[in-house]
């Protein structure tokens, strides 16, 4: 294979690459398009996350912490949402929100209250699931030595809550991901709306760069899928850092 030809194409990408940029940016972030996709994103899964993990990090201590019958299949139950079918859960919430359904005279169909409470059904599985079984490591001397010190069920468990921070960030940032990329059920529940002028109303990262895709518009589907990248980086240094905070303390 000839190697001149190769050699010389290089610098030909290198000189096309800052035309390229700018150009993907023009047309990728047309009339405040990305931005509103990205806060429409943000909104939902930061809402959703934020909700389930006021339920789920103090149903899974006070699992962890306490013995009743039956507490192994209620982990068993924990661990299988984890894998639950989005859409599926899109199913439920969307025939929860119809006129039929319990939540009808709500009207929350094809809004952003529909897939927070989408997103929510699916973060609360993994995020249950990663804080209990970080609770049940804790060993049982952090416990006797709280109980020994007169402190109560409350003070107990916030010991231990103390001792499993990083593990509570880490389910915290695996219902994120889970939330922040999923496709099936917000489009079920959301329909993946815009408005004419091409603002986000319902639209997330996730579906815009499906649809984009299937129009055949990759520059713009690459860039959302770089934004995307980002967002879940930098929400991953954030907590990240504030759970190695924790642990260092």
């Amino acid at each position: 294979m000839p190697i001149e030809p190769t050699v010389q194409l290089v610098p030909a990408l290198l000189d096309s690459t800052p035309r390229l940029v700018p150009a993907l940016l023009d047309v990728s972030f047309r009339d405040g398009y990305v931005g509103s996709v990205v806060a429409v994103s943000l909104y939902v899964s930061l809402t959703a996350v934020a909700l389930s993990t006021l339920v789920s990090v103090p149903a899974a201590v006070a699992i962890g912490l306490a013995e009743f019958p039956g507490k192994g299949f209620v982990k068993s139950v924990v661990n299988t949402g984890m894998g639950f079918p989005s859409v599926v859960v899109g199913l439920v919430v969307l025939f929860a929100v119809s006129n039929q359904g319990p939540l009808g005279s709500l009207n929350l169909v094809f809004t952003r209250e529909a897939m927070i409470l989408s997103q929510f059904v699916l973060a609360t599985p993994p995020i249950t699931a990663i804080t209990l079984a970080a609770v049940s490591g804790v060993d049982d001397g952090v416990r006797d030595a709280a109980r020994v010190l007169g402190g109560t069920r409350v003070d107990v468990a916030l010991v231990v809550i103390k001792e499993v921070r990083y593990g509570i960030a880490t389910a915290v940032l695996a219902g994120f991901g889970r939330a922040v990329s999923e496709v099936g059920s917000v489009l079920i529940v959301g329909g993946n709306i815009a408005s004419a002028d091409g603002i986000s109303k319902t639209r997330t990262l996730t579906t815009a760069i499906q649809l984009e895709a299937r129009q055949g518009q990759y520059e713009t589907a690459l860039v959302l899928g770089a934004v995307l990248v980002a967002l879940v980086l930098t929400v991953n240094a954030v907590v990240v850092h504030f759970g190695d905070s924790g642990v260092t303390r």
